[in-house]
């Protein structure tokens, strides 16, 4: 959720300061890529996680704090609600064995921390909702105690005027309300970092949108949320209602959301930066002693604090980062659309598969966003949500057809190139591929399971839904410590 900030109001003149100064920041990275000052040379990458906490009973566990304490690694962090976490694993290069050393890391550092955690009564779900989540989970009390989730919530409420509205037609219907935006605590998702150059970042974010809703078809892992069965990744709409600072006048304006797919293709990594400063009035006008400009001219890296405590308000589908490490700047893609879960190694593959991807495409002689309108790839993210593995999607040259023989016909073999090309392993290329085959000439994934295993467990068991729910993400919690891939579970 981004940088911790301190508990706070803010005026009317913090406000045109801070405009001011993310405008003079802006100016400054403008200057940066001029002047070629980037990190570049040797491309890592890296993984967060977002994780469940529940308790015995596969209920939610309100005990981040506790478990924090009990798990004692900061690679591990607080998230919106008090039963999630978040873990960053540390920038890895790809070549050679980095997928499988990513592997080992994750499961290492989960199941140190999962042994910790049982100490104080929790265990950790790598999922994109918790199917046994209730509204009464999602109150004002069930913020985490970081001062910013607070500032956060009261910022968009303001903004909005008004209580927000949830309505998700899928399968089932849900239309609910609520007075805080703890809701978006239920979205827990897998996000993919991948450090580029200046010049290329363009080419690779493009690349990324493109292929945005077959990411999420593949992947999709969140088809419940408060007992109803809705979207195949329920999360995309959920997450994007949950923030929304637009009352219903405001978005009849065609005012922008604050979670956004976008709406262009870009030409460079400013056009996006520009955008978020242009379209979006500060939510957190909190201002750093640094002048940019001064330190720029001193020879300094500037931190252009400002500029990124304002991109971290804009939720992108794909959002562009500006870091400096070891007093180095560098960009990054933040890939975002994917859930968490179901297994460690099925993430991996799922980053392996969006990895190799995006470099074939990024280095392609004919770009694809030259033959494909923007909207089409909108279109594609929202299908890909709604329907999962089973979508339709269009694809330039090929018109519309089934995602997975898209994948199976042309993408796999873009992605095996890709792989080639960031020197991964053959060995390791061809397993991570494998299971994203798998997935396609089986049709299950996270979603597809976590449907058929409640059905069964309604139909054949004849328990009532609150029930299923439990049973289902009791079995679903076993195998995703097997660390089988999920498109070789069994249903129980």
């Amino acid at each position: 959720m981004g940088e911790d900030v301190g508990i706070r109001t803010f005026t009317r003149e913090d406000r045109a300061r801070y405009r001011e100064k993310v405008r003079r920041c802006l100016d400054v990275f403008a200057e940066m890529l001029r002047e070629s000052r980037f990190e570049s040379d040797r491309p890592t990458t890296g993984l967060e996680i977002e994780l469940n906490l529940v308790d015995d009973a596969s209920m939610p566990a309100m005990r981040n704090a506790d478990v924090l304490a009990a798990v004692a690694d900061p690679s591990f962090q607080t998230e919106l609600g008090q039963f999630n976490v978040e873990i960053n694993v540390a920038p890895r290069r790809l070549a050679g064995t980095g997928t499988a050393e990513f592997e080992e890391a994750v499961r290492a550092s989960l199941n140190a921390a999962e042994e910790k955690a049982r100490t104080v009564g929790a265990h950790m779900v790598m999922i994109g909702i918790l199917p046994t989540l209730r509204p009464e989970h999602l109150t004002a009390g069930t913020l985490s105690a970081n001062p910013r989730y607070r500032l956060l919530n009261e910022q968009i409420f303001a903004a909005r005027g008004e209580d927000l509205r949830i309505a998700i037609s899928g399968v089932e219907r849900l239309a609910t309300t609520a007075d805080t935006i703890t809701p978006e605590a239920a979205c827990t998702s897998t996000q993919f970092h991948l450090q580029v150059s200046p010049a290329r970042f363009a080419d690779y974010w493009n690349a990324a949108q493109a292929v945005a809703g077959v990411q999420v078809a593949l992947g999709a892992n969140a088809p419940l949320l408060f007992g109803r069965e809705l979207w195949r990744e329920t999360r995309i709409p959920l997450f994007e209602q949950a923030t929304d600072t637009r009352a219903e006048e405001i978005k009849a304006q065609g005012v922008r959301p604050r979670v956004w797919f976008g709406e262009r293709w870009i030409t460079s990594v400013f056009d996006l930066f520009e955008e978020n400063v242009r379209y979006y009035p500060a939510l957190l006008p909190i201002c750093d002693p640094e002048d940019p400009a001064e330190a720029l001219a001193a020879g300094d890296v500037p931190k252009l604090a400002e500029l990124r405590l304002h991109n971290g308000t804009v939720y992108r589908w794909n959002r562009p980062v500006y870091d400096v490490v070891r007093g180095r700047p560098h960009l990054r893609v933040e890939n975002r659309v994917l859930p968490a879960g179901p297994t460690v190694l099925d993430t991996v593959a799922n980053g392996a598969f969006y990895f190799g991807l995006v470099r074939a495409l990024a280095e392609s002689d004919r770009p694809l966003w030259s033959q494909m309108s923007f909207s089409a790839a909108e279109e594609n993210l929202h299908a890909c949500a709604r329907h999962g593995i089973d979508a339709q999607v269009f694809w330039p040259g090929l018109g519309y057809l089934p995602v997975t023989e898209l994948v199976l016909r042309r993408l796999l073999p873009l992605a095996h190139h890709g792989l080639d090309r960031w020197g991964v392993d053959p060995t390791e290329r061809d397993r991570l591929l494998g299971i994203i085959e798998g997935r396609c000439l089986t049709g299950r994934n996270g979603a597809s399971w976590q449907v058929a295993t409640l059905h069964r467990f309604e139909g054949e068991d004849h328990v009532d839904r609150p029930e299923a729910l439990r049973r289902m993400l009791g079995h679903y919690v076993d195998l995703m410590h097997s660390n089988r891939p999920v498109h070789e579970w069994p249903l129980p």
